[in-house]
């Protein structure tokens, strides 16, 4: 009996190895193979550390986009507890969630 492929098959992995750009089959290896998206594997290294570095400088500078968010929600809605970052947000938030009450003394003067 002849070993038959499926022709779907075939062509399934032909153009598997041709995609990955490795241009050899599976099993025959080759430093194209091994190198991936990068020339050779120094290059890969080097690629590694510069982007550790990089990191590392970011997280010395201590700027945290969490932290500088939440100190910029000053105003605080005291039926829902939804933080706002200006009086004329908060009042705008007053007037259309909670109609009936009565607007929080610091929100009278406050024009929308």
């Amino acid at each position: 009996m002849e070993n038959v492929i499926d022709p779907q098959v075939r062509l399934k992995t032909e153009l598997t190895f041709y995609l990955r750009g490795t241009g050899t089959r599976a099993g025959e290896g080759g430093e194209e193979a091994k190198a991936g998206r990068y020339g050779s594997w120094p290059q890969k290294i080097q690629s590694q550390q510069k982007n550790a570095k990089k990191q590392a400088g970011q997280k010395k500078q201590g700027h945290d986009q969490k932290a500088a968010a939440k100190g910029a929600l000053v105003y605080t809605c005291t039926v829902c507890r939804t933080q706002m970052p200006d009086p004329k947000t908060f009042k705008q938030h007053f007037e259309n969630k909670y109609p009936k009450t009565p607007l929080p003394p610091e929100l009278a003067d406050v024009q929308a």
